[in-house]
């Protein structure tokens, strides 16, 4: 018994390495690294180092200059976007037409600007109760928030090559705060942690509920109406915010042309940022868009070394390098969807059907499967339903009008099937 069952092992231990050579020789790099990957990688990191701008700006108006207005900062930012797109939503026509939007779905996009809002203020709020490390590292709650909300909302299936690619993402950014604790960089208030951490906890939920409407808005409806919508309802209530809670700090900014740059930076780089993410979530997916977003804090850091005289640490090479190969790896798999097999066996299915089906039957597109055996069928029953009527009208005529007549009625009915064989030509 003991022989036979290390036989058994071994011969299952034979299996499994044949197989994983199987596997390691049908891959195909030029299957798996194709050119659509390597534009959603360069793409992801553009938003990321856009992010990066925002960050460098805002560091500069808080250093230097004092200046700690996050809501006067996004309300410049859905100024913007409701100078550009809500313009086009007024150019538009039909359905697309704002006040056609407004109509039927103004609710919708109240909602989700006031979530957009918010988890831009939460998390700039947070700064002032809690470190950096802890921002850092609770910020990327957002990315499994965004797995679960797209798997119930938007019948994301994840295969577990995803799971494993997240892993390594998020090691990547273990691996970034532990370079930060080493250089000494815990920046940060520590006034209320507990406080703190929930809002960006709260941050990053509010986030997952705005891409993944994101995404199914720019998938299914528009781009343009997405970012115009959030471009109307977040200037609305970032200026009933600001005037609410910043209107001190507004009144004591002492403005000059370095300031007034600094804004402008900030507020451009933010304003780039919601106008091509919606493009980089149409060609992949929110969950992938903030997984490429993890290298901004390390763009943010290597900017610091230069301006703000960082300490450089190793490990933060290390962890750019596993967040690029994590990010890789979840987009060199698709994420298929729950209908997506359904769709395709009922697709194969209804064509094996149609095929097995009489002649007579149409196709979607309103085409024959057959287009010459279907002629001959339809001619066939018009020339059986035609030359009948003909016979039985001779039929009643044949007393009166002789044998004459009855060749006459014989080329009618040949005339009556020509014309019916040009019509459906």
């Amino acid at each position: 018994m003991a022989t036979d069952q290390t036989e058994d092992a071994s011969s299952y231990e034979k299996k499994q390495s044949s197989g994983f050579m199987m596997t390691i020789r049908k891959f195909k790099p030029k299957e798996v690294f194709t050119w659509q990957l390597f534009r959603t990688l360069a793409m992801g990191q553009g938003l990321a180092a856009l992010i990066c701008g925002t960050a460098v700006s805002s560091q500069y108006l808080t250093a230097n200059f004092h200046v700690n207005t996050p809501m006067l900062q996004s309300f410049l930012n859905y100024f913007l976007l409701c100078v550009t797109y809500t313009s086009m939503l007024l150019c538009r026509t039909g359905d697309g037409n704002i006040l056609q939007i407004l109509k039927s779905r103004w609710w919708k996009y109240l909602l989700l600007g006031f979530v957009d809002v918010e988890a831009n203020y939460a998390v700039v709020k947070a700064y002032q109760y809690t470190t950096l490390t802890s921002v850092q590292l609770l910020d990327c709650f957002v990315v499994p928030v965004l797995m679960i909300l797209s798997w119930w909302v938007l019948k994301i299936r994840y295969r577990p090559v995803h799971y494993v690619a997240v892993c390594a993402c998020l090691l990547g950014v273990g691996a970034m705060v532990g370079a930060d604790l080493l250089a000494g960089r815990d920046q940060g208030s520590t006034s209320n942690i507990l406080l703190g951490d929930g809002l960006v906890l709260l941050s990053a939920t509010l986030y997952a509920v705005s891409n993944v409407c994101q995404e199914y808005t720019v998938k299914n409806l528009s781009r343009v109406e997405f970012l115009g919508m959030i471009g109307l309802f977040g200037t609305i209530i970032s200026t009933v915010q600001m005037v609410i809670l910043e209107r001190n700090e507004v009144a004591t900014i002492q403005w000059s042309w370095q300031v007034g740059l600094l804004f402008s930076s900030y507020a451009l780089c933010l304003f780039a940022l919601y106008s091509f993410m919606p493009v980089v979530m149409k060609l992949s997916s929110a969950t992938s868009v903030n997984l490429s977003l993890l290298t901004a804090d390390l763009f943010s850091l290597f900017c610091g070394i230069f301006l703000f005289q960082y300490n450089f640490s190793g490990l933060y090479l290390v962890s750019l390098v596993i967040i690029l190969v994590g990010f890789i790896t979840f987009n060199a798999v698709p994420t298929p969807t729950e209908g997506t097999s359904s769709s395709s066996s009922s697709s194969s299915s209804s064509s094996s059907s149609s095929s097995s089906s009489s002649s007579s039957s149409i196709c979607e597109e309103g085409f024959y499967d057959n287009p010459v055996a279907n002629q001959n069928d339809i001619t066939k029953q018009e020339v059986a339903v035609r030359i009948p009527t003909e016979e039985e009208e001779e039929k009643k005529k044949r007393g009166a009008s002789g044998p004459s007549q009855i060749l006459g009625g014989g080329r009618d009915a040949e005339d009556v099937v020509a014309v019916g064989r040009s019509t459906k030509m």
